[in-house]
């Protein structure tokens, strides 16, 4: 991510607030205390809330601990304090399409590539583009498919997503309302209608879809709806008007007979209860009230059937109701309690709300309540699974993703499982993983193969893992001897045990010791086959851009960085940098390829010919949808030479094509 720069933080003024608030969450800032920081800056927010650059420092802080939501919001004031600061714009940009708003990221790259400076519009230009152009060709594809299949609901769906991300809402709103008439039944569709007729400017016809969405849709739906509306409650004919667009709903038109009562509109009312009662019989509340309506005006013959109805079905609460209506005595019991199943709702909707909000721990409060009254609700389950891991609580994030991944529900279920399989090695008390990459090069024209068996033990907290490890070093024609190559193939099954930190941003530390077994048939040296091996160092690896699993094409760059002793090699220290530039591209079909230049170098401190080499050329990576994740299968013609001329009897440069894959898993 471009332009977080921390060290600003050391030369924002403080001259607008009391020198306590500002020097203490400064040093704690460069202590690294960052829970305290955050507090303090957030009180220098309260005293000043008009303050742009201590907001940036708060947001720069959140983004220490990886709290990006957080983040974005205290950008985005501190954009509406200073319209005219274009690197915290690019920097709200950026955050909002990290936490999946594209629309919003799009618009204020847009806004910044026609308005900024010379840095930041080339910067917005080129992240509008990559956000715009893919949407582009996603609207056309869609439309072509459109073309074919008229009545495909997902394409509509789709390109409607893609219409609204673009900030073409007439195209959204098309699409939108085909898709709605092929799934009435989805809410959450009657939903991002009404978003974008608002604005188209049907704001008439947009507020009543946003009524009926607001009314008996699924919790998250329906608070997003109310948000949309106007703060004030709804009038008659706005209810009417909602009912055209979702007459089978019953809680909307439940709400509106009961408006009706309380405007002294009894018939009104009694005809929606009707109307209510024929389309859901078992509504036994809806039951009740219009038999109390019937009979207040005398047609006991029609009430009394449903009255007796609710009798003998309803809850205590509303049939006793019935018989105080009725003056029959009421049953004994206990004082009414909120129903559960209430209170998991309620608890729900809050804690989804504060989940989106970015607030990690209320959230996971109020999922936990909405989990203690309905512990049958997988969504829950499968919600706090995802806060406890922002909270990085990865223990108790591994256990509600392992119930749900129990759930009825295919989506729910695999998304639980996707993370429980992703988290769980890390947090597994024995882990295996392995790994092996055969590879073959003209230049020695010989097939090399390495793999690694590993199984580690987590030791508590501690952050290292002891392990045993049987790698395979070796090639084909080696078997029978010949001129070694020697840091291709050392011609071995090595037998250890180690030990390798965790991963820390990329980066592992680790060393090993052990046997080298030798399998070549025999030895021209007197070393014999069993030789000690001790070999360890720092690896260093990280991927930026479109990976080639990814659902997206485009640009990529991948580095790994190596430090290794090996004590085979004179106990020399060997040093690698491998870089690796270029582009993902669209899938084929289920093909997926990436095209890059490498740019690769080797170096140790022997100043040993053989390790001291620079290397570039074009490479390809490909794999199917329908392999292994892990299998990817690679080629390369590479150019190099040689850095250490005297004495090297491979002349001073070389070319090589090289062919192979990598397979690993972890179990």
């Amino acid at each position: 991510m471009f332009f977080r720069v921390l060290l600003l933080t050391a030369l924002c003024p403080a001259l607008l607030f009391p020198a306590d608030t500002l020097g203490q969450a400064y040093e704690a800032l460069r202590n690294r205390e960052y829970a305290k920081a955050i507090a303090l800056f957030e009180t220098a927010v309260q005293e000043d809330p008009g303050r742009a650059a201590v907001r940036k420092d708060l947001a720069y802080t959140y983004l220490k601990i990886g709290e990006n939501e957080l983040a974005r919001a205290q950008f985005a004031e501190a954009m509406k304090i200073d319209a005219s600061d274009y690197h915290v714009a690019l920097e709200y940009a950026f955050l909002c399409y990290e936490t999946k708003r594209q629309a919003d990221a799009r618009r204020v790259f847009d806004h910044v590539r026609k308005n900024g400076d010379a840095a930041s519009r080339a910067t917005a230009e080129q992240a509008f583009q990559n956000i715009d152009r893919p949407l582009a060709e996603g609207i056309a594809r869609w439309e072509k498919a459109l073309e074919l299949s008229p009545d495909n609901f997902s394409a509509h769906r789709e390109l409607a997503e893609m219409a609204e991300q673009r900030d073409e809402p007439v195209l959204a709103a098309e699409h939108f309302e085909k898709a709605w008439r092929l799934r009435p039944d989805q809410r959450s569709l009657m939903l991002a209608l009404g978003r974008v007729w608002k604005q188209t400017g049907r704001v008439e016809e947009a507020n009543a879809l946003l009524l009926a969405a607001s009314r008996g849709a699924e919790p998250r739906t329906a608070e997003a709806a109310r948000e949309l509306l106007p703060a004030r409650y709804p009038y008659v004919y706005e209810f009417r008007r909602a009912l055209t667009f979702d007459p089978k709903n019953v809680e909307l038109r439940r709400e509106l007979a009961y408006l009706l009562l309380e405007m002294g509109e009894k018939s009104q009312a009694e005809e929606e209860f009707d109307a209510i009662v024929k389309t859901a019989p078992g509504d036994l509340l809806s039951s009740a009230q219009l038999g109390f309506l019937r009979l207040q005006r005398g047609d006991s013959e029609s009430a009394m059937p449903l009255l007796d109805k609710v009798l003998k079905n309803a809850e205590e609460e509303l049939a006793d109701r019935v018989r105080m209506m009725l003056k029959l005595p009421q049953t004994l019991r206990h004082r009414a309690e909120t129903p559960k199943r209430k209170i998991s709702i309620e608890a729900k909707i809050m804690g989804e709300r504060s989940y989106e909000a970015g607030y990690l721990k209320d959230a996971l409060k109020y999922l936990k309540i909405a989990n203690e009254n309905d512990p049958l609700d997988f969504s829950v389950m499968l919600k706090l699974g995802w806060a406890n891991n922002l909270l990085h609580q990865d223990k108790e994030a591994l256990q509600w993703f392992s119930l749900a991944r129990s759930s009825p529900d295919p989506a729910i279920s695999a998304e639980a499982r996707r993370a429980h399989d992703n988290l769980r090695p890390a947090l597994a008390r024995v882990r295996t993983t392995a790994w092996l990459f055969p590879m073959y090069s003209s230049r020695w024209r010989d097939l090399f193969s390495y793999g690694q068996i590993k199984t580690g033990v987590r030791l508590g907290e501690l952050p290292f893992r002891p392990y045993l490890s049987t790698r395979f070093i070796g090639d084909t024609r080696r078997t029978t001897g010949g001129i070694a190559p020697q840091y291709l193939s050392e011609s071995s099954f090595i037998v250890g045990v180690g030990v390798a930190t965790n991963t820390w941003h990329g980066a592992l530390a680790w060393a090993e010791a052990g046997t080298a077994v030798s399998y070549l048939s025999g030895r021209k040296d007197t070393r014999g086959r069993f030789l000690p091996d001790y070999r360890g160092g720092i690896a260093f690896g990280r991927g930026f851009g479109m990976p080639i699993g990814g659902e997206s094409h485009g640009a990529f760059f991948e580095t790994n960085e190596d430090a290794v002793f090996v004590s085979r090699f004179n106990n020399d220290m060997l040093f690698y940098t491998q870089n690796r530039a270029g582009y993902t591209l669209p899938a084929l079909g289920a093909l997926r390829v990436q095209l890059y230049w490498n740019a690769n170098l080797t170096a140790d401190v022997r100043r040993q010919h053989w390790a001291n080499f620079a290397e570039t050329g074009p490479g390809l990576r490909f794999r199917f949808d329908w392999m292994p994740e892990s299998l990817v299968f690679s080629t390369g013609m590479l150019r190099g030479f040689y850095m250490m001329r005297e004495g090297n009897p491979h002349g001073s440069h070389f070319t090589d094509f090289r062919a192979g894959f990598w397979y690993a898993f972890t179990r």
